[in-house]
């Protein structure tokens, strides 16, 4: 079984051939697909996501089932599956083969290839966890702006592509945002702001309301800046700590403009909350963007890229092609 393996705490991965039998689960499956994630990107350098050695990374399945014991899978059907704890704590989808739980096993939608969704992987299905908050929420596209941070990485680009679909106005923070106009604009952004501005240094308790809505990856300073700027009655999903995990902030946003902070969970999220998301991606997402935000490489380019991920240089989604 050719794999990229972790053997232990604190190590980076390395491609191999593994023994099949490390695998447990009672679903089997030829992996057809992974992706490439920012908790990837930590796994693979040796930076604190795994938590049981040895351990296959990847949080990304989408692969054929070969053998099953429960009633709900049979053999041919294609899955996917995000998160639930695989490439963290259960082995994930860098091997060319899988047994899973069936518990979180979504169905691939018949107008996505199993490709597609891998490209979509967990960023997008988080981005649609987020994008279907606001969407049940009371904030309307007329409402105003819409502020999606890190939108030229993969929960931003594909949240901010959902959300153009959607009609709302979404302004897109960056710190790509010179070179990356061009391909922020065809996302749907109307408008492009610099990282830096919410990043740099954290501002007063309440500021200028200026986002109806958001979308935040990075956490730390530019969550504070953006819970402070949040218009009255609005909504702020919290996906990521690409800055920071630390969040430094008053209850006024909260308790003077009713201001909603929301998460959007991959890992323990349920099979209700999955399926629906991936409703909203194959109903939704417009397939030439994502064509256009998607590269392919192989399970031993895999190790190169992670530093490129973590240094916030992979633009879009990057699709792991195995055994399709």
């Amino acid at each position: 079984m050719r794999a990229l393996l972790i053997e232990s705490k604190g190590a980076t991965a390395h491609l191999t051939d593994a023994d099949p039998d490390l695998l447990e689960g009672p679903v089997e499956l030829d992996v057809l697909y992974s992706s490439l994630n920012y908790k990837d990107g930590l796994a693979l350098t040796g930076k604190g996501i795994a938590r049981s050695w040895p351990l296959i990374p990847g949080i990304d399945i989408v692969g054929r089932v070969t053998r099953s014991e429960s009633p709900e899978w049979n053999s041919g059907d294609t899955v996917i599956l995000n998160g639930s704890g695989i490439g963290e704590s259960a082995h994930g989808g860098y091997a060319d083969q899988a047994r899973v739980a069936p518990d979180f096993l979504v169905r691939l939608p018949g107008t996505l290839t199993a490709y597609q969704a891998a490209a979509i992987g967990t960023a997008g299905f988080e981005a649609a966890i987020a994008v279907q908050k606001i969407l049940d929420s009371a904030v309307a596209p007329g409402d105003g702006e819409l502020l999606v941070t890190g939108a030229a990485g993969g929960v931003g680009s594909i949240a901010c592509a959902l959300l153009a679909r959607h009609g709302y106005q979404v302004v897109a923070s960056s710190g790509r945002g010179d070179e990356e106009a061009a391909y922020l604009k065809e996302l749907g952004a109307q408008r492009i702001i610099d990282r830096a501005t919410l990043a740099d240094e954290a501002g007063a308790p309440l500021q200028k309301q200026r986002w109806a809505a958001a979308i935040d990856v990075a956490g730390g300073t530019t969550l504070a800046n953006v819970l402070a700027q949040t218009s009255y009655g609005g909504l702020v999903v919290a996906c990521g700590m690409a800055q920071s995990a630390e969040l430094s902030i008053t209850v006024f946003p909260h308790i003077l403009r009713d201001v909603t902070l929301a998460g959007a969970d991959t890992v323990s999220a349920p099979l209700a909350t999955r399926t629906r998301a991936w409703e909203l991606l194959a109903a939704d997402l417009d397939l030439s963007v994502l064509e256009g935000m998607s590269t392919t490489i192989e399970l031993e380019q895999v190790p190169d890229r992670a530093e490129e991920i973590l240094a916030g240089r992979v633009r879009g989604r990057t699709a792991v092609r195995l055994t399709a």
